[in-house]
């Protein structure tokens, strides 16, 4: 039986001298995108690090479509992507060439790599650049060359920190459509973003973390309510639920 869950974090807490993350608890649906927001240092790249499986909790529990990231972490991860906020990229390949290796990782046969590769190149707007290399392109190109590569092999959670940065309009849109299709085909989205129009358009519900708690959860009307207003802009919302 399928989980109702794409990600059920529990109690998750972490410190590194001081405490990044207390008591958090998350749950997104398979299908669901959703935006965490916070200030610098609210424990935002913790969070997803600690869903990766990159960054062991404390304390706490997470599941990824019902598997437990800490006691069956190659199973979890078999089923995810982690995009950090740095793209990192083997620059002397080219996006064709990073993209194979990158399959070859994740053991996709190469029939169904190669295809996958030359769809997402094409929808990312990188296929005319599929056989240069790496080194001469711009933060952007890297930046979408690396999104190719984390859905590969096809993730059903995909773990976002920052995707958006060095992106033009043009690149965004582009990303913006591939990520809105991979939600609709079953899969679900986490992503930090200090753009809060992106989390506004993309996002079904967001959450805002502050000091390492999930202050307010929802969608914008909800989120209003949480900072006691009738209208306001997303930014407006935030500066309220992280003030002090």
């Amino acid at each position: 039986m399928e989980t109702a869950w794409a990600l059920n974090a529990q109690g998750l807490s972490k410190s590194f001298g001081r405490k990044v993350v207390e008591g958090l608890t998350l749950t997104i649906r398979p299908g669901e995108f959703y935006a965490l927001l916070g200030a610098n240092g609210a424990g935002k790249t913790t969070t997803l690090r600690m869903i990766a499986g990159l960054t062991p909790p404390d304390a706490g529990r997470i599941e990824v479509f019902g598997r437990d990231v800490v006691k069956d972490p190659l199973g979890a991860k078999a089923i995810m992507a982690w995009l950090p906020d740095e793209p990192l990229l083997y620059d002397k390949l080219s996006p064709l060439e990073y993209l194979e290796f990158i399959a070859g990782l994740w053991q996709v046969p190469p029939d169904l790599a190669r295809r996958r590769a030359d769809e997402l190149l094409d929808l990312l707007g990188l296929w005319p650049h599929r056989a240069e290399r790496c080194e001469g392109f711009s933060r952007g190109m890297k930046q979408k060359t690396v999104l190719a590569g984390a859905l590969i092999h096809d993730p059903k959670f995909l773990l976002l920190d920052e995707p958006f940065t060095g992106l033009d309009a043009g690149s965004a849109r582009l990303v913006k459509n591939l990520l809105t299709r991979h939600v609709e085909n079953g899969a679900a989205i986490i992503l930090t973003t200090h753009i809060l129009e992106v989390a506004e358009r993309l996002a079904s519900r967001i959450g805002i973390l502050a000091g390492g708690t999930l202050v307010a959860e929802g969608g914008l009307e909800a989120l209003r309510g949480h900072a006691g207003f009738e209208s306001g802009t997303l930014e407006d919302v935030f500066l309220q639920l992280t003030a002090g």
